[in-house]
């Protein structure tokens, strides 16, 4: 195993994301920070600060240059951020005058948390996407289950009727408030980060708010009330999101395992894994990844918390908690995104089965129904303590419920219509029709 899942190639397909890696990896990381060199350049040719010329030689340069990771590993190393090795390379590739001009006035933390930010907006755009898809899927679905009568559990026990139809809309819920999470939260995120050796911007002078909107401008970045270098809210904003989205997925993935057991076979994937040695098995290899890396999430959510502990105006060790934390969060609910939308899209549903589990449980799941139906001629608790007799009963003579109860009362109950799971649903159509009102 590589020292991580996310980078293996052998459990990569499973546990990882290959299009949120490549907008998080080295390379789109040098690329990030090139171009806030470059759009710092012109922001303070703009505002007078640096030469026109200049700035034009190390825009050109920037968005040109190609840097080896590997050859910056070192110097990384040494300075403990790689934003120092990467000016040097820029100002040796520049050359002449312009090169003292690279960085001027910035510090390593204005580029590599404006970098993050560039980066995050891509990583973002994809991940609503995704979860755009999954809204809408989980939709179609629970539209065309929302007859599918089966047994509600509580407990891991049957407790009354409901519908895969309500259960796939309550799957679905959460999802769409982390949508309006997620658009809530971007404008307080995607900031730029622009203060200078300590936060003030004093290298520029009476230039510095000028330089900081023109640089926000030149990155479609907003700008925040102050540089916010030892202000980490707006990550652990993002990952405790995070960890909303995957712990939902887990949820909706839980679910699909749990009654795909056997002995239970209501629902499973459309392509199950298999075993090494027992032919019979189809495993839920994808629900059982969600769950996993929602756990995994769940876990490393409160690290994001720790680092936002960030001592002074700027703290080595809490920034590079980030660096090790963040990264594999947004791994992680890409991957689960990804895999669930293909469990829900794939998902492989047995009525004849859920119809069958409900049989034999010879109307136990009926219960409540019955004692609510004895309650319009008995006491409440008279009526509570017929029905449990009664399904002692039924456990211990496999009868029905109700013709175990027909002969131990003499209400006028109307035991063969209360026979029917598909009657005692409730206001099941209608909760549906209001989860799904956005979908229509």
């Amino acid at each position: 195993m590589a020292a991580l899942p996310f980078d293996s190639r052998l459990y990569g397909d499973l546990l990882s994301d290959a299009e949120i890696a490549a907008r998080l990896n080295d390379a789109a990381e040098l690329r990030a920070m090139l171009a806030f060199e470059a759009a710092l350049a012109r922001a303070e040719a703009r505002c007078g600060v640096i030469p026109q010329d200049a700035a034009k030689q190390i825009t050109a340069v920037a968005d040109n240059l190609t840097l080896d990771p590997a050859a910056l590993a070192e110097a990384t190393a040494r300075d403990g951020i790689p934003v120092p090795g990467l000016v040097a390379e820029l100002r040796r590739a520049v050359g002449g005058e312009a090169a003292s001009f690279v960085h001027w006035g910035a510090t390593s933390q204005d580029v590599i948390d404006t970098a993050l930010m560039l980066r995050l907006r891509r990583v973002l755009d994809l991940l609503e996407e995704r979860l755009t898809r999954l809204c809408r899927s989980l939709a179609q679905r629970a539209r065309a289950e929302r007859g599918t009568v089966m047994a509600a559990r509580t407990w891991g026990q049957q407790a009354t009727p409901t519908t895969l139809g309500l259960k796939m809309a309550g799957w679905r819920a959460p999802l769409l408030r982390h949508c309006r999470r997620l658009a809530e939260l971007r404008p307080r995120l995607e900031v730029l980060s622009f203060g200078g050796a300590a936060g003030t911007l004093a290298a520029l002078g009476d230039k510095g708010v000028a330089v900081e909107a023109a640089l926000a401008e030149e990155l479609g970045l907003a700008v925040p009330p102050l540089p916010w270098h030892g202000q980490r809210d707006g990550l652990a904003e993002l990952a405790g999101w995070l960890a909303l989205v995957t712990g939902s997925l887990g949820k909706i993935a839980g679910d699909v395992a749990l009654l795909s057991q056997s002995g239970i076979g209501e629902l499973r994937e459309g392509a199950g894994g298999g075993s090494s040695t027992m032919p019979q098995k189809a495993n839920p290899v994808r629900s059982n990844a969600v769950v996993a890396l929602a756990r995994h999430n769940a876990g490393l959510a409160g690290q994001m918390q720790t680092a936002a502990l960030h001592g002074l105006e700027r703290d080595g060790a809490a920034w590079q908690q980030e660096w090790l934390v963040l990264p594999q969060m947004l791994l992680a609910c890409g991957a689960a995104l990804r895999q669930t939308t293909v469990l829900i899209e794939d998902l492989r549903v047995d009525a004849a089965r859920m119809a069958a589990n409900l049989d034999a449980a010879k109307g136990l799941v009926l219960a409540e129904a019955a004692s609510f139906a004895l309650s319009a001629h008995m006491p409440r608790d008279e009526a509570q303590a017929l029905v449990k007799v009664a399904c002692k009963e039924v456990a211990a003579s496999g009868r029905h419920l109700m013709d175990v109860l027909a002969e131990m009362t003499e209400a006028p109950v109307d035991w063969s219509r209360l026979r029917d799971t598909a009657g005692y649903l409730g206001m099941t159509e209608r909760f549906i029709d209001r989860a799904l009102r956005d979908s229509d």
